[in-house]
């Protein structure tokens, strides 16, 4: 998708998205939560944070740094950190997920929670989400990825050319992330509704 495709749809997303797709993936979401909880971790950095529905669930002792492109967005997430007294939230920052202004080997985890689809050059941000994890470390992803037959298969082929109006790419494959040379596949399942989300968790060569 282009950026500027980006930054409309989650401008219009933005207030109704807790209700709408937030929903919908809210499984993904406390999925790839509660593995980070169950780490021996510290800073956490997750990319594409939205409107903050996954800060509450965070251990209190973790250090949580979120960034979205979305201005829209972060406003929304930075109310609930206020309106929620979310002290292990450190900083939410506005910033290109394809240049993260963070040094290399930052994170402990990089959590990206349904948005790989929906950035521009998607390559460019795993690139930087392996840059930005410390050696050993874990990338958490939930997504929806592309099925090869089927039903599904062939309504997400028909809603494809849709992708900048939907905010997000229905025929997105799974070999996109996976072309990391520093990362390794440690966990794979999918996830509700109807296994049409995928947890993966890949880890960064020591």
């Amino acid at each position: 998708m282009e950026l500027h495709a980006v930054k409309a749809s989650y401008a219009r997303w933005a207030p109704v998205y807790d209700r709408t797709f937030g929903a919908i993936t809210s499984v993904g979401r406390q999925r790839a939560v509660d593995y980070i909880n169950d780490l021996t971790a510290e800073k956490i950095l997750e990319v594409g944070v939205g409107t903050g529905l996954a800060l509450p669930n965070y251990r209190s002792d973790l250090k949580v740094t979120g960034i979205d492109f979305s201005e829209e967005m972060l406003a929304k997430a930075r109310a609930k950190v206020e309106t929620l007294g979310l002290d292990h939230v450190q900083d939410l920052r506005q910033m290109d997920a394809r240049t993260l202004d963070f040094p290399d080997a930052s994170f402990d985890v990089v959590a990206a929670m349904h948005i790989i689809s929906v950035v521009p050059e998607p390559e460019r941000v795993m690139a930087e989400m392996a840059r930005v994890s410390r050696p050993g470390g874990v990338i958490v992803i939930t997504n929806h990825f592309a099925r090869e037959t089927g039903l599904l298969a062939r309504i997400e082929r028909i809603a494809a050319p849709f992708a900048n109006l939907l905010g997000w790419h229905s025929d997105f494959e799974v070999s996109t992330v996976l072309g990391q040379p520093d990362l390794s596949v440690i966990e794979q399942n999918s996830l509700p509704p109807a296994g049409m989300m995928t947890f993966l968790v890949l880890q960064k060569g020591k």
